[in-house]
């Protein structure tokens, strides 16, 4: 499913959060070691199985709680919605609501750069056509981040595009779905 597991850490602190642990968590566990980690907790952007599979696994192997937007129905131990931070060592990650693929879509920002889950993906977006999925809140939400700083590097859930990240600047001149549109057009689209 082409999916992307973050290991995200303060290069001072060395402390760190896992975002969205799918498959292949050896090669997670063994980067976390070899790089001297000391990972925090897992962040996930919604709770489809893709991105939530190695949740229990990662969790009990490094006696770490996993965070969760409220709607996620999952088990998890900490609740993040909208506004909320999440520290990472010195650095923070900022909790952005962006329902539309999911609703319990999150986005979590740490300075340029935009771990977007399913949100937004280099050259697309998610779909909107499972469960809770709503083209019109996934139109409010593309077009929030369209306002983010240009330089700012995305990081999708999976590898769907020609690349596997891409800034919103080059987003906003390439991809179909942050074109100006209505939402009614935008809806028609994703038909």
């Amino acid at each position: 499913m082409q999916n992307f597991t973050y290991v995200i850490y303060d290069h001072d602190t060395r402390h760190a959060a896992i975002i969205d642990p799918s498959w292949d968590l050896d090669r997670v566990k063994a980067s976390i070691t070899q790089q001297n980690l000391q990972p925090d907790c897992i962040i996930n952007t919604h709770h489809h199985f893709d991105h939530t599979i190695g949740n229990e696994v990662l969790s009990r192997a490094l006696k770490v709680p996993i965070l969760q937007h409220p709607l996620s129905g999952l088990p998890h131990n900490t609740d993040i919605a909208e506004g909320d931070t999440v520290p990472v060592g010195d650095d923070t990650l900022q909790v952005m609501h962006t329902p539309g693929h999911s609703q319990d879509s999150i986005c979590l920002m740490c300075g340029t750069m935009l771990f977007c889950g399913d949100t937004l993906f280099v050259g697309s977006c998610g779909r909107t056509d499972l469960p809770g999925g709503d083209a019109a809140q996934l139109y409010q939400s593309l077009r929030r981040l369209a306002t983010l700083p240009g330089d700012t590097v995305i990081y999708p859930g999976h590898h769907y595009g020609d690349a596997t990240t891409s800034t919103i600047s080059e987003q906003l001149q390439t991809n179909p779905v942050l074109q100006p549109h209505t939402m009614e057009e935008f809806v028609a689209m994703l038909q």
